[in-house]
């Protein structure tokens, strides 16, 4: 499966500590991430990780394209809810293109572990049919 990571500056760590401790679950998938949160997962985890732009240079963006053309199968996006982002668009489009094409979409830890731990059990397998 591919999956597409993205973190806020205040959710970065939060990010790279999920990663650690789903390390062996990720290890079997293809990740994307947006440029710095890619490059903070791959310096603790040793996991390979496609990078984009970072977020607010068009990291978003790219990972957006990859939604809409179905190239993505679940989505973590640790957000920051209480700062308002100069991109919120970007953010938002996220959430609109995940629901658009029945992505799975954690924005927050609580589901961020629900999704790995059905991903490690299967439970997302019909994301492949559906393709």
């Amino acid at each position: 499966m591919n999956i597409g990571l993205i973190a806020h500056d205040a959710k970065k760590k939060l990010m790279q500590n999920f990663c650690i401790a789903y390390r062996g679950i990720l290890s079997k998938h293809d990740l994307y991430a947006t440029g710095t949160t890619g490059r903070l997962i791959e310096d603790v985890t040793n996991l390979t990780v496609h990078k984009y732009l970072a977020g607010h240079l068009g990291g978003t963006q790219q990972l957006g394209s990859e939604i809409e053309h179905n190239d993505i199968d679940m989505v973590i996006f640790l957000r920051d809810a209480q700062s308002p982002k100069s991109h919120e668009p970007d953010i938002n489009n996220i959430f609109t293109l995940c629901d658009m094409h029945n992505i799975p979409l954690a924005t927050n830890l609580a589901t961020a572990e629900l999704l790995v731990k059905a991903l490690e059990r299967g439970d997302l397998d019909w994301r492949e049919i559906f393709k």
